[in-house]
């Protein structure tokens, strides 16, 4: 690891960050616009929804940490939007980009977070859990949509994702 938390029960949620840094390009690699846009006659989010969402999560969480940025299409994702029809998202490598502005600048926030911080409460609407929760959940979500771009990928044709 490249810098520990200074909270230890920050460390296993920093692995799996990094982890997930590096999984998010294979995991879009090679996917066309097009494809990236096809739902295969289902209610499914397609790959340019899952995509813009798991960047704007990365945006969102950096901005509970004190840190002021958007990403490029923060518009069709803000406010937590679902996948809206007729809706052309940008390109996977305009997500790409907005990741890789994100990734240090959030990484270095949750290598820093304090105990205190980790313990307050975050308001959510209708609940309150602590930021460590919060924090936990998002990165947690991250998985989960790497591993559903991970399946379009080969429901649409491409080869499986490469982990290495």
């Amino acid at each position: 690891m490249k810098t520990k938390p200074k909270s230890s029960r920050m460390y296993s949620l920093v692995v799996l960050f990094d982890m997930h840094t590096g999984f998010f390009p294979k995991a879009i690699e090679g996917i066309s616009d097009k494809d990236s846009h096809n739902r295969l006659n289902t209610i499914a989010n397609n790959v340019a929804w899952i995509t813009g969402s798991l960047v704007q999560e990365r945006f969102e969480l950096a901005g509970l940490l004190g840190i002021e940025m958007k990403q490029n299409a923060y518009e069709l994702f803000k406010d937590h939007k679902g996948i809206q029809e007729g809706v052309t998202y940008p390109p996977l490598s305009e997500f790409k980009k907005d990741w890789d502005k994100i990734t240090p600048v959030l990484r270095e926030a949750l290598v820093n977070v304090s105990d205190e911080k980790l313990d307050s409460m975050f308001d959510i609407p209708e609940m309150k859990m602590p930021y460590f929760d919060f924090i936990a959940f998002i990165i947690y979500r991250e998985s989960n949509c790497i591993g559903q771009i991970a399946l379009w990928r080969r429901l649409l044709g491409y080869d499986a994702m490469k982990y290495m």
